[in-house]
């Protein structure tokens, strides 16, 4: 008896191994000649699927919607000028109001100019025998320039970052008297990891743009940089950049075809410089944009980067607007020299102005219409041949009833209109299950029909399942790219962040990540925290809905993105 056990258990330890052998077989020659991305990929493609057929999705009807054919309006996007502070106050009844550039008209480090104008209205500086001051105010050089173009709001001087912004202004009709080309010295480069700094020393001998752009366009170098619409040295950049491919035509056939092979190579365009420094600290990237100034306080980018400049110098030019007045100019002209002077150029130097004095602009002046037609190209072209495909996941749960749902159907509404035509775009909704409002299709005038339909006909209610919302968008996206696998996922969810059914980020995180694809995310009276979490894994923004700028802002999103 005890033989025949000791057989049984042999022969049941033969066949175990025999079956261990076979499935590991099995295994190492289905993956026999993949890649570690392919395996990845199938792997991921198992666990979405799994995940999906655990949801309750539903399918809609497409409702077709009116659509608005005007071309967006600029100045009703923006929100009241209230929403940009006054960093310092007129102090006397005859005073000039200054929007000034964000790194020098805020607080700290970037607080030079706010401390200078504090001084030259305690200095009892008189005007045909009037006391004047000055009245500051803190606003993007992008943003203050769409306030100026667009006739919302008009002040009486403008500094921008660079003289780019003043030429556009100049272009749009707004009457424009360059006051001083210079308040303070500053200068745009590109922020190079050390390391990646010396293999392109070793290849190309030197780095400078020319040196940049090729060995992006040879996919050699990882670099990002701003929304040239936003940010100045995203736009200086752009130009910098379309004058590299051809310097007698940066509007020419050859300029774009350059800039299209560069661009194709590019893997992130930052809606903010904050984001762009983020997505370095990931270190996916080898190189960014940035002022000096920026650098020059940020202890941990010189210690490990290198900084080359490029461009137009970032001057902080000064520019009365409109029809200001004789005495006005005349305070103005007052504040340019009272800033000239040696002790204020010194705290310049100390907060990270003025250096870099040796580099000369590599541009001549562009003219503002140039500008605005390279915006436009870049808007057609950044995308490469890689249409996107866009995926929105909206928040209908019972926390988003009322104000909150308003203000996100006026979001996409009103955003939509930066879509792109080239695009695709499909609309989820969610609360405790999930519903496909629009499968994804190509965004002519019939689906964004339907798109505006699909949106107006939300309605809240029920519990919160955003992870059950994304896997259904993820899935969506994964079979578009089966059928066209040349597009560029993007998903942008908006929601108040709270999710309390459904799954929970740990369940989907490795997904996300696997698949590289951005989530931006929009909250509307939300757990901004929550939303950033789910945003960072790929380095995308998240926008807070709970100001009175949020649809200025989506557009911007949408127009950098989409």
């Amino acid at each position: 008896m005890a033989k025949k056990s000791k057989f049984f258990l042999l022969t049941g330890g033969l066949v175990l191994l025999v079956f261990a052998i076979v499935y590991v077989g099995v295994n190492l020659t289905t993956n026999l000649g993949k890649t570690k991305n392919q395996v990845n990929s199938e792997d991921a493609g198992k666990r979405l699927n799994k995940l999906y057929s655990n949801i309750s999705v539903r399918q809609d009807t497409p409702i077709k919607g009116q659509i608005d054919l005007d071309p967006v309006d600029v100045a009703n996007s923006l929100p009241d000028i209230s929403k940009f502070p006054i960093t310092v106050d007129n102090t006397t009844n005859n005073f000039v109001e200054i929007f000034s550039s964000i790194e020098k008209a805020g607080t700290g480090v970037d607080g030079w100019l706010t401390e200078v104008a504090t001084e030259f209205n305690k200095a009892n500086i008189v005007v045909d025998g009037k006391p004047v001051s000055v009245k500051l105010r803190n606003i993007a050089s992008g943003t203050a320039a769409d306030y100026i173009k667009s006739g919302k709001y008009v002040p009486d001087a403008y500094t921008p970052s660079n003289e780019l912004w003043g030429e556009m202004v100049k272009a749009s009709g707004v009457k424009t008297q360059l006051v001083t080309n210079r308040l303070v010295g500053n200068v745009p480069g590109i922020v190079i990891s050390k390391a990646k700094y010396d293999v392109l020393v070793d290849k190309y001998g030197s780095v400078n743009v020319k040196t940049i752009t090729e060995a992006i366009s040879n996919n050699e170098f990882s670099m990002g940089y701003t929304d040239p619409f936003a940010s100045s040295t995203g736009l200086n950049f752009l130009v910098t950049a379309l004058n590299t491919f051809d310097s007698s035509n940066i509007l020419g056939e050859k300029a774009v075809q350059g800039f299209e092979k560069f661009q194709a190579n590019v893997p992130f365009i930052a809606s903010t410089t904050i984001q762009m420094r983020d997505a370095a600290k990931s270190g996916m990237l080898d190189g960014f944009v940035l002022e000096y100034q920026t650098y020059f306080n940020a202890a941990d980018l010189k210690s490990g980067y290198v900084f080359t400049p490029f461009g137009v110098r970032h001057d902080s030019p000064l520019y009365a607007l409109g029809d200001v007045s004789q005495a006005k100019l005349d305070i103005i002209k007052k504040f340019a020299e009272f800033v000239a002077q040696e002790k204020y150029q010194k705290l310049g130097l100390k907060k990270g102005f003025n250096n870099l004095e040796e580099y000369k602009s590599e541009l001549t002046t562009v003219d503002g219409n140039l500008l605005s037609s390279a915006q436009k190209i870049w808007k057609e072209k950044k995308n490469g041949n890689r249409p996107i495909a866009a995926v929105f996941v909206t928040d209908v749960s019972g926390s988003m009833g009322g104000e909150p749902l308003n203000r996100l159907k006026e979001s996409l509404l009103k955003g939509q209109k930066y879509l792109g035509k080239d695009n695709s775009i499909g609309l989820v909704s969610y609360s405790s299950d999930v519903t496909i409002n629009l499968p994804i299709g190509k965004y002519d005038t019939n689906h964004q029909s339907m798109f505006v339909g699909a949106v107006n006909s939300l309605q809240a209610g029920g519990g919160t399942a955003t992870f059950d919302g994304i896997v259904v968008a993820l899935k969506m996206l994964q079979d578009e790219l089966v059928a066209n696998p040349n597009i560029k996922p993007v998903i942008f969810v908006l929601s108040d962040g709270e999710t309390n059914e459904g799954y929970e980020l740990k369940d989907i995180k490795s997904l996300i990540e696997t698949y590289k694809t951005p989530i931006y995310t929009i909250g509307y009276n939300a757990n901004i925290k929550a939303l950033q979490s789910i945003s960072s894994i790929n380095e995308a923004a998240s926008i807070n809905a709970d100001t009175d700028d949020v649809v200025y802002k989506i557009g911007n999103l949408f127009n950098a993105q989409m």
